[in-house]
């Protein structure tokens, strides 16, 4: 149980006025509970030559990664500076943080293949073939709602809302791949979601599937969807790096080996992927 000190709740009080987004205010107090809990005390009563050596402690001690240390730095500068008003310290200054800039995991179109042949259940094949056709995130895939496909415009598209950053987007999307959604959301005729939870009923028993899913609340979770790729990974004997984003990687690398750029909003950047070559079918 976390112990309620008054700084803390200060911060939260000033993380929420921010228009960040939900999971990064999470994140933000999160960090300052974690720095409370190493020193056992309120965190507005440490100096900064302590909050130095708890820097030197995630990075030496705990290994922290490039991004895990920058949201530790971030949130308690903010807590420090602008939650608490402190001046003249420079620790924050002095923690430089460099990120690698390594090239992204990217799978050869006969490795998609492979990984989406191995999905069994139809729910999570529907998604992880639309993440790859269409080069989305996890999170954006299973949030889709059944108005956000636009299959009887000219081109169609999808309408991928609050994505990264809060930001929407559309996205093309070739007939096939409607058709093919379309045949999925028939098994289940759920009127908000793409992918509903089959945990989300109204009521479950001798319920079947179907109606499970017909009548689920929310979405399918984004760990259940990358706990099938995890499998049909193993399955498929394809890369044990390679992770659900990898499909994003792989649609823009394998866009980009067409010709077509990936900022390139008309359909044919979607058609493309879905016409593969003979020895590569999807």
């Amino acid at each position: 149980m976390h112990i309620t000190y008054p700084s803390i709740t200060q911060f939260q009080q000033l993380v929420e006025l921010k228009d960040y987004r939900q999971p990064t205010k999470k994140e933000y107090v999160r960090y300052v509970r974690k720095l409370a809990a190493h020193f056992q005390c309120d965190p507005a009563t440490l100096n900064e030559d302590q909050l130095r050596q708890y820097f030197l402690f995630l990075r030496q001690e705990k290994h922290y990664s490039p991004s895990l240390m920058k949201g530790a730095k971030y949130s308690l500068l903010c807590f420090y500076v602008q939650c608490l008003k402190v001046k003249g310290w420079s620790v924050f200054q002095e923690l430089r943080i460099a990120e690698p800039r390594t090239l992204p995991l990217v799978l050869s179109r006969a490795e998609v293949q492979s990984v989406l042949a191995a999905v069994q259940e139809p729910r999570f094949r529907a998604c992880l073939r639309l993440m790859y056709h269409c080069g989305l995130r996890v999170g954006e895939a299973v949030s889709l709602r059944i108005h956000d496909i636009h299959g009887r415009e000219n081109p169609p598209r999808l309408h991928i809302r609050d994505a990264k950053g809060g930001k929407d987007r559309y996205v093309p999307i070739a007939a096939p791949m409607i058709e093919e959604l379309r045949q999925w959301w028939r098994t289940h005729r759920n009127r908000t979601f793409l992918f509903p939870c089959p945990d989300c009923g109204r009521s479950k028993g001798a319920l079947a599937l179907r109606q499970v899913l017909q009548h689920s609340a929310a979405p399918m979770s984004t760990s259940s969807v990358q706990l099938a790729y995890r499998l049909a990974r193993v399955a498929g004997g394809v890369n044990p790096a390679s992770t659900t984003h990898t499909l994003r990687h792989s649609y823009a690398t394998h866009l980009l080996e067409e010709g077509v750029s990936v900022r390139q909003s008309a359909s044919t950047s979607a058609m493309s992927l879905w016409t593969p070559r003979p020895a590569t079918r999807i």
